[in-house]
């Protein structure tokens, strides 16, 4: 018992500091169009919860809501990857058309966008005892951006994405099973999106 708890110990305190928080939560090189035509370049900040952006510099400090920050990249460390984001009308629980952020993971014949949520979720544990534990868990709501401006929410499935690609579903579905690719992983779903985009170039 003391040398699984030792390691249950060590794997805790050797996970690296990303591992521990969210992107949100750090501060990401990047720059900031405005809807004055300005671009700002610096430290970003970013919460889709509040749909706010925090700008940094040597000599500024700002924040911009998505009304008036048309658009925003950042080097997000904790993938080592750009990520790009931008302020869209769309119609929010009152009825009405609001800007919003929404990360861009992909465009062409499906323009696929997405937005980030923090929710509590409940699992139960074997490892070393019996019972549940609730923790905060990063959570991704997937939009689709229609030909004719409008973007409504994707919440299907594997089945509902290769329905959704035609004729080019089993294709697709090789491609996938080929690169042990998940249908429900951000990352790889954007790789199998932007693969059967390539079909239409």
């Amino acid at each position: 018992m003391k040398s699984k708890l030792v390691f249950i110990i060590f794997l805790i305190t050797s996970a690296p500091a990303w591992a521990q928080q969210f992107a949100f939560e750090f501060w990401h090189e990047g720059r900031v169009v405005l809807d004055t035509g300005d671009t700002l370049k610096g430290t970003l900040k970013y919460s889709m919860q509040t749909d706010l952006l925090q700008y940094q510099s040597e000599n500024k400090n700002q924040s911009f809501s998505a009304r008036n920050a048309l658009f925003f990249e950042i080097f997000d460390g904790t993938i080592k990857q750009y990520r790009q984001f931008y302020s869209l009308p769309y119609t929010v629980s009152s009825g009405y058309k609001a800007p919003v952020f929404f990360e861009l993971l992909t465009e062409g014949k499906i323009t696929l966008l997405c937005r980030e949520a923090v929710e509590y979720r409940t699992y139960s544990s074997t490892f070393y005892y019996y019972g549940t534990n609730t923790r905060l868990v990063l959570v991704y709501k997937y939009f689709l951006l229609q030909e004719n401006g409008q973007i409504v929410e994707f919440t299907g499935k594997k089945s509902d994405w290769l329905d959704m690609m035609g004729k080019y579903a089993d294709d697709v579905q090789a491609y996938a099973k080929k690169n042990k690719l998940a249908f429900d992983d951000k990352y790889e779903l954007t790789k199998i999106v932007s693969y059967y985009n390539d079909f239409y170039k």
